[in-house]
């Protein structure tokens, strides 16, 4: 019994000592309430009521004339601080107007943008009359070729590189930091690639026929590897992997390489899918020309549609190089191959046309 009313004490005890922290901390949150400083901005209606009745007249302009110095004091403080900047601007002319800009981020892409119908009618002739007036119209002229070297060795000169002073790989050569990357298959003619070589530039061979992985050759390195050319839609599942097959920028970036000055591809109808690999993954600023054989007796390698299809689809690559800031420069067909066009013959076109384009705005 004893036991019973200690607890009930203690209980009680306890009970009252809360209690009073609980009040007291109360009358000090409502007394620091009642003595912070009024906001600047418009008071509510229940503020502007517990002042009126709290504040005496004399204390009330008292606190007014406090708040207009403050308002004061902060736009004068706003116009020195815009004042200040005119002078500063006035005094150092090149000072920016505006904050730099962050670097775009590129966004992934997974298809390319398709051009235009050439006619309401969507004919092939249509198709393929726009497309041949394009790769056989050069919108830049080039003073200095590198495949006029490579002529004098007794090679038709179908693979050109612009040397004119007004693009960048002429410089790049005389500094010695020229970079060619050249992907063919079983490739026997190399002589616009020795011509680099010996020139000074930096040359590297991709070809998956090969037998071994690395090897050194004259002036050159050859490697058995090439640059992937299946279809970048990651919605197309169960593609088969390929061992000897890369992204330009996976190469790039296990060679320790940024740039590449020329790239020249002979990739026997898979170079659309090639050229649609580089402009979905962004590569192409890191290229200063692009060195391409075009073959249209057939869609090629993963590319499908009817044939007016097709052909929208080929001219839509190349005017996405166009975009990209690339110029054709050096066209060339071969009169000995038939004259195939998409298994037909269509305005007399070649089956084979070997064009090149520089990057007008590629600054290495």
């Amino acid at each position: 019994m004893g036991r019973e009313r200690l607890t009930r004490g203690l209980l009680l005890r306890l009970c009252v000592l809360l209690t009073a922290v609980c009040v007291c901390v109360h009358v000090y949150l409502e007394t620091r309430w009642r003595e912070a400083p009024a906001p600047l901005g418009r008071p509510t209606q229940s503020s502007q009521n517990w002042g009126q009745q709290s504040r005496t007249k004399p204390e009330a302009e008292e606190q007014d004339k406090n708040i207009k110095r403050r308002i004061s004091y902060v736009r004068t403080l706003k116009k020195d601080s815009q004042a200040r900047k005119r002078d500063i601007n006035r005094e150092d002319p090149s000072a920016p107007c505006c904050p730099p800009l962050r670097p775009h981020r590129k966004t992934p892409r997974w298809h390319i943008n398709l051009e235009h119908w050439a006619g309401e009618s969507h004919s092939l002739e249509d198709e393929a009359k726009r497309f041949l007036n394009y790769i056989t119209t050069p919108q830049v002229s080039c003073a200095s070729l590198a495949h006029e070297e490579a002529a004098q060795e007794g090679t038709k000169g179908a693979w050109a590189a612009c040397l004119d002073p007004k693009y960048s790989l002429t410089h790049r050569i005389q500094s010695k930091h020229c970079r060619v990357y050249s992907f063919g298959l079983g490739v026997d003619d190399r002589s616009l690639e020795r011509s680099l070589a010996r020139a000074g530039c930096e040359v590297h061979c991709f070809d998956p026929s090969l037998k071994q992985s690395h090897l050194q050759q004259a002036e050159m390195w050859l490697h058995r590897l090439s640059v992937d050319w299946r279809d970048p839609n990651p919605a197309i599942v169960a593609q088969r992997q390929y061992a000897n097959t890369k992204k330009l920028a996976t190469i790039l970036n296990d060679f320790g390489h940024r740039q590449v000055d020329v790239l020249k591809a002979d990739m026997e109808s898979a170079e659309w899918k090639i050229l649609e690999n580089f402009i979905l993954e962004g590569v192409l600023d890191s290229v200063g020309q692009l060195l391409l054989e075009l073959h249209l007796h057939w869609a090629g390698f993963e590319v499908g549609g009817d044939d007016p299809s097709v052909v929208r689809y080929w001219f839509s690559l190349l005017k996405e190089l166009e975009h990209a800031n690339f110029r054709l420069f050096h066209v060339h067909s071969d009169p000995a191959k038939p004259h195939l066009f998409l298994h037909k013959n269509v305005l007399n076109a070649s089956s084979a046309y070997t064009l090149s384009w520089v990057n007008t705005e590629w600054k290495p």
